[in-house]
């Protein structure tokens, strides 16, 4: 009888804490995900002009905070083993708002590489939203993961909607301030990560991973790239984590190098004045819609999520790559981008989560946002050559194939699954 009634007696204390850490979460969400959306707008033109117009360095900046983000990811999931979540997210916002300084100081300044450094350092706080999805679900139920982790996606969406479009006031403010426009979007930047880690600091106690057993202050203090080969042999044991992992670095890859070149590209058709506002609708789309699709995701399972979003995500591609000079099309493509993201990001991860061992969970997190931010950091890298070289068209046709591919991969693990599964009746 005791075995029985023990569960039950410590379900309200988790639901409780998971309600309150998802509460803790939106709130966080809203100001960082408007620092990221709102820097990544001026990023490549702040680049280009830094570089006296080469646009084939326009992704780097972009570059540098995607994989600033990803070198982090290793050692903040470490670091949130032994200190908690808390302490976690909010060493990662400190460190986006030191970026965002110095990434300002060094755009005023005109010095190129004292830029990329504070964009690497500006990564904190894409590591932290990252984070955030993981964190929703630490405390909840097998059934309301990938709904725990859309609920915090989508409370982004206010920030990572408005964040873009703040950014021709920020701009003017920076230019009647006698700065050099483009700096605006990263002091509001520096603002909004430090609004973020006080949310965290004053609201997650206790902390998620204290309350579910996951917290140990003397776990062993391991290499980051021993914790790399540990949890990727993790992920390659499981049968379904690798698709998981896929599903979000394809997603994220596709998403990024179309993205990043999208103002330099609207710009040379001499549409640069709406591509704040086409952000703003590709970011809808990445967040806007997330009840909707982790509500999708929990109802149709995670495989057969991953193909509807790779088949929205390919769409995307193709009308980015139709529309040519109509910007109405352009607008279209970039919020199916948006969209098709955020349903390989949400069913990827949760079938990740769901997939691996409980204890190897928080190291398996943190290498596959490492993964998927340097595969997103080498597409905003690239994608300014490639678009030099060979136009706007082929970066968007690259990522269709890789949508493509996503599916075939999703399709035979589907059959997979459903062999095994009359094999058992």
């Amino acid at each position: 009888m005791t075995t029985i009634t023990q569960p039950a007696a410590e379900a309200p204390d988790y639901s409780v804490q998971q309600r309150r850490t998802l509460n803790t979460l939106r709130i966080a969400q809203i100001p960082g995900q408007a620092a990221v959306a709102g820097v990544i707008v001026v990023a490549a033109l702040l680049a280009t002009e830094m570089r006296n117009g080469n646009a084939q360095l326009g992704g780097s900046g972009g570059a540098a905070f995607t994989i600033g983000s990803a070198l982090l990811a290793v050692p903040l999931s470490g670091l949130m083993r032994r200190r908690g979540r808390r302490f976690g997210l909010m060493l990662a916002f400190g460190l986006g708002a030191i970026g965002a300084a110095i990434t300002g100081v060094a755009g005023q300044q005109g010095a190129f590489y004292l830029f990329l450094f504070g964009m690497l350092v500006f990564g904190g706080a894409q590591a932290a939203t990252l984070q955030g999805r993981y964190v929703a679900t630490d405390l909840a139920r097998e059934h309301d993961r990938a709904t725990a982790i859309a609920t915090v996606v989508w409370m982004g969406t206010l920030g990572a909607v408005f964040g873009p479009i703040l950014t021709p006031w920020e701009r003017r403010l920076a230019d009647n301030a006698g700065f050099n426009p483009l700096i605006g979007p990263y002091v509001a930047a520096f603002l909004f990560c430090l609004v973020a880690m006080t949310v965290v600091s004053v609201r997650m106690r206790p902390d998620p991973l204290a309350i579910n057993g996951q917290l140990d202050p003397n776990a062993q203090r391991i290499r980051p790239l021993q914790q790399v080969r540990i949890s990727a042999g993790v992920i390659r044991h499981s049968s379904l984590a690798p698709l998981g992992l896929a599903a979000m670095v394809i997603s994220q890859t596709a998403m990024v190098a179309v993205m990043t070149m999208t103002p330099p590209h609207m710009k040379d058709h001499h549409h640069d004045d709406l591509s704040a506002f086409v952000i703003s609708l590709h970011v809808l789309g990445m967040f806007g819609f997330a009840p909707v699709v982790g509500r999708g995701v929990a109802r149709f399972g995670e495989i057969r999520s991953v193909m509807v979003g790779a088949v929205v995500l390919g769409a995307g591609t193709v009308v980015s790559v139709i529309a040519g000079y109509v910007p109405a099309l352009i607008f279209v493509g970039l919020f199916l981008i948006g969209l098709g993201w955020s349903i390989g990001l949400i069913a990827g991860s949760s079938l990740l989560v769901g997939t691996v061992p409980m204890d190897s969970r928080v190291e398996v997190q943190g290498t596959a946002d490492l993964t998927m931010s340097f595969c997103g950091g080498i597409a905003a890298f690239s994608s300014g050559f490639v678009k030099q070289a060979w136009q706007f068209h082929t970066l968007a046709n690259a990522a269709t194939i890789m949508a493509g591919l996503l599916l075939v991969a999703a399709y035979m693990q589907s059959l997979r699954v459903r062999r095994a599964s009359l094999l058992v009746q």
